[in-house]
């Protein structure tokens, strides 16, 4: 049965591989046995997490790209399939945070958050799925939030943005099938990663996230790891257009 969950002989690309739930992802998938390209913007925090799943036995390589970039988008993918073989799994999990009341919040703001959870991860799969269609297979998986489901008050451009993507996932599934090419997401609820410091180092928040969520604390950024590797194996050959919501209970609670 193991053997459902083996991804070796395959590569993945984590987008915002480098830190956080990105680079959990990436150790699952490593682990699996999947050879992992991280892409980011950062080429020490890339270096560091090349190493890091590297010593801890896996293969991965880190890739600079500035994801709302489109030419680059399209350089990278042409790269990599030229240079390295198929890219058979493809994680859209880069993503950025910016709270202020609805009211004042800067349009620039707006744009950044679309061009970075709706515009890149569209763009990107565009890129790749040419290939995946030829071959008759291929997983994608995007990164979306309990705010695809739950609105909260100075995120509203996020809370958009992750809830068009939840929707860009069903619609490509959809699409895709037909090429045996599966497309689903995983939601992460509140996690212990850089993105949430200011939220854990608030008290009250703090109180509020651990009361709120039936495990009573915040996720530990391993514990996304196993939806996404399964998401990616075999054993999810069935599965497409779903999404896979890890929040230690919180939407299943009241």
């Amino acid at each position: 049965m193991t053997t459902m969950f083996d991804l070796s002989g395959r590569r993945a690309v984590v987008t915002g591989g480098a830190s956080g739930l990105g680079l959990a992802m990436a150790h699952g998938l490593a682990d699996a046995g999947a050879s992992v390209v991280l892409v980011g913007r950062d080429r020490n925090k890339l270096e560091k997490a090349v190493t890091e799943i590297s010593e801890a036995g896996g293969t991965a390589q880190g890739r600079i790209c500035d994801l709302l970039d489109r030419e680059a988008i399209a350089r990278l993918v042409e790269n990599l399939e030229r240079e390295d073989g198929p890219i058979n799994i493809l994680v859209n999990n880069a993503g950025v945070q910016q709270r202020s009341p609805f009211p004042a919040f800067p349009a620039e703001g707006w744009d950044r958050m679309i061009a970075t959870h709706l515009s890149a991860p569209f763009f990107l799969t565009q890129a790749v799925v040419g290939a995946m269609i030829a071959r008759n297979k291929g997983k994608i998986i995007n990164t979306l939030s309990l705010m695809s489901e739950l609105g909260r008050p100075t995120i509203v451009p996020y809370a958009t943005a992750k809830g068009g993507l939840k929707m860009m996932t069903r619609a490509l599934a959809a699409e895709l099938g037909p090429h045996n090419i599966q497309v689903n997401g995983v939601a992460p609820g509140y996690f212990q990663t850089p993105m949430n410091e200011a939220l854990q180092a608030d008290p009250d928040f703090d109180r509020w996230v651990k009361s709120r969520t039936p495990a009573a604390r915040w996720g530990e950024p391993s514990e996304i790891a196993g939806a996404v590797v399964f998401l990616a194996s075999d054993a999810a050959s069935f599965i497409t257009g779903q999404v896979i919501v890890v929040d230690g209970g919180l939407s299943s609670s009241v």
